[in-house]
């Protein structure tokens, strides 16, 4: 009988600490995607799912960037990263705030895009992401934008992680396209040598109430992260120290909003603006304008 539970521990205890070092690998593969990158981002329209001969697909789209990703809140189960792009020249850079992603290590919570600008809350039984990692990206205004939960994979040499899920229209897409409201994201990001690679497979699809999604068109999309000195990137990092207090009212408000799990809709415009320009201005600083701000653009439900 001592044999037994003595076996059954020890196997307790193996598994437990195979799972430790697991994690500790997959969090270096995320912090792999922090330092400054030359950018670039490559997407195309491959393959036409309907017979609209009047149809137009996207033309290829592609561009460079050079950006600065760094780590603005750790703990043991979760790491946030902020990007920042930088344009213009060594003298004078011009910053833009730029996308964020939170990794949350076997969560639970998510807030699922629909369409047309609102967001399911869904809650997952805690064995459906056991040893999982979900990826939330947030909008340049820390609005949601999409998130989903897989495993890092470690396997001939590759570091993986790969998931799908449902995303508002990207801004390359939304001021120009009307004829579908939801992508349907095939994420894979991987980490290299020489960076990272965010490789998407997505479809392009009409959703509607009570009806089964149509896929109108498919799309490939390859942006590859290359690192290079953080020297580059000094400007950004400079950026964030001046200006993270104000987004840090800005990610509190978020958080209050997301606690309230509940379905999430926004509104695209308050007085004929979108949320990142309010809130881009440099007049809107204080949390309570922050806070009333982000309201607005919350529709009642």
């Amino acid at each position: 009988m001592n044999k037994i539970i003595y076996n059954i521990l020890t196997l307790l205890i193996v598994t437990s600490l195979q799972s430790q070092t697991k994690k500790k690998k997959d969090i270096n593969s995320i912090k792999e995607m922090c330092g400054c990158f030359e950018v670039r981002f490559d997407f195309a329209e491959t393959f036409i799912n309907n017979d609209d001969e009047d149809y137009k697909p996207s033309k290829n789209y592609s561009t460079t960037a050079l950006e600065w990703a760094q780590i603005i809140e750790e703990n043991k189960d979760i790491i946030s990263i902020q990007h920042i792009l930088i344009s213009g020249t060594n003298e004078k850079p011009y910053i833009i705030k730029h996308w964020r992603q939170d990794w949350l290590y076997q969560n639970t919570e998510f807030y699922i895009y629909y369409h047309d600008n609102k967001w399911n809350y869904v809650k997952k039984d805690k064995n459906q992401v056991k040893g999982q990692w979900t990826q939330k990206v947030f909008q340049v205004d820390d609005s949601p934008r999409y998130e989903g939960s897989g495993s890092w994979v470690y396997v001939d040499g590759k570091s993986y992680w790969e998931n799908t899920t449902s995303a508002p229209l990207p801004r390359r897409e939304y001021s120009k396209r009307s004829d579908y409201n939801t992508t349907i994201r095939g994420n894979r990001v991987e980490v290299t040598k020489t960076g990272w690679i965010h490789d998407q497979n997505n479809s392009k699809v009409i959703r509607k109430e009570g009806k089964e999604d149509r896929i109108l068109a498919y799309e490939k999309g390859y942006n590859s992260y290359v690192k290079v000195n953080d020297s580059k990137c000094t400007s950004a990092a400079k950026w964030w120290v001046e200006n993270k207090v104000k987004w840090n009212y800005v990610r509190n408000k978020w958080t209050q909003v997301f606690n309230k799990n509940k379905t999430l809709s926004l509104k695209k415009l308050v007085d004929n603006k979108p949320l990142y320009r309010t809130l881009f201005s440099k007049d809107i600083n204080q949390k309570n304008q922050i806070d009333s701000t982000i309201e607005s653009y919350i529709n009642k439900l």
